[in-house]
């Protein structure tokens, strides 16, 4: 069953940015995910929560192939890179059947 990681981003500083916005896709791709919302513009419409800077969602086959994406070597030294400079509130879920 199709499976999604679904992310809200904020961005503390911009260092570390370039590096891993360059190199993400390919990790993604390379696990058989597609990215559908990336970056995203978020607008607030409901809840207290502060609005992220950036929200994702990733399109996964299932949740074999998302997990095998997140802890993936190349995914966590990536992570590494962006908790430089950033905090995620991340979730894995499933398509509707």
């Amino acid at each position: 069953m199709t499976a999604f990681v679904i992310g809200q981003m904020h961005i503390h500083s911009h260092d570390w940015k370039e590096e891993y916005f360059a190199k993400i896709p390919q990790v993604v791709s390379d696990n058989k995910g597609k990215f559908l919302v990336r970056g995203g513009d978020p607008e607030h419409l409901e809840g207290d929560n502060q609005l992220p800077d950036a929200a994702f969602v990733i399109e996964f086959p299932d949740r074999d192939h998302a997990r095998a994406f997140w802890n993936s070597d190349e995914f966590q030294s990536l992570a590494v890179l962006r908790r430089s400079g950033s905090t995620l509130n991340s979730i894995l879920v499933d398509k509707l059947p």
